[in-house]
């Protein structure tokens, strides 16, 4: 290998991205890198600091400090650590440090698996396979609930739909990184998929997109 092998899924919450990222960073033997957690890490430090969301620069400073091997998802998987973590990501500056960070796993050989929402439009524009993954939003809140239930905290179907619906909303239209399928990406709608069909259908446009790339052996 010669280059770098990135695979970039994007993805708004609860659509599979993450599931499937590690499954395909286990297949393709390659880190893999959960960028929401990076993102989450800040708002959980924010919120043990009771530093306002707002507070940009003690959001950068958080990050600047911040060390991708501590990266708990365990710690941080709260429903609202979730929704403080999509409002500080409307930081431009505290994105554009991340960014910088998360490129960084991305350029070392032999590579890496990046899920996020702007992982092939802005953090890995260059990467070997984009994949975009969607889901209809009764199933995604289906799927947000019932990993909440399962950790053992309680919340309603309907609470966690309309927060899909506002994570989305901003997501979607943020001034930095908005959430959108980059344009050679491939589009992958796991709604009436499981995991491992939908790991099947994504290492084989995978595999394929590989085969045309020199620089892999």
């Amino acid at each position: 290998m010669t280059k770098p092998f990135v695979i970039a899924i994007d993805g708004p919450a609860a659509s599979g991205k993450g599931t499937l990222a590690k499954k395909l960073a286990t297949h393709y033997s390659l880190p893999h890198l959960d960028t929401g957690l990076t993102y989450r890490a800040i708002a959980y430090s924010m919120l043990e600091h009771n530093i306002d969301l707002t507070d940009e620069a003690a959001a950068v400073d958080f990050a600047e400090k911040l060390d991708f091997a501590q990266l708990d998802p365990e710690l941080f998987a709260s429903h609202t650590i979730s929704e403080v973590a999509s409002k500080v990501a409307l930081l431009p500056r505290l994105r554009g440090i991340l960014v910088s960070i998360q490129r960084q796993v991305a350029e070392k050989l032999p590579g890496a698996v990046l899920d996020g929402r702007d992982i092939g439009t802005v953090v890995c524009p260059s990467a070997t396979v984009k994949l975009y993954i969607i889901a209809d939003m009764e199933t995604r809140a289906r799927r947000r609930y019932d990993e909440i239930i399962a950790a053992g905290m309680t919340v309603s179907y309907n609470d966690v739909l309309a927060d899909l619906k506002r994570r989305d909303e901003r997501d979607m239209h943020r001034s930095s990184g908005p959430l959108k399928p980059a344009e050679d990406s491939y589009l992958l709608n796991t709604t009436k998929l499981n995991i491992e069909e939908m790991f099947e259908a994504a290492s084989q446009l995978i595999d394929n997109e590989r085969a045309k790339c020199s620089g892999f052996r």
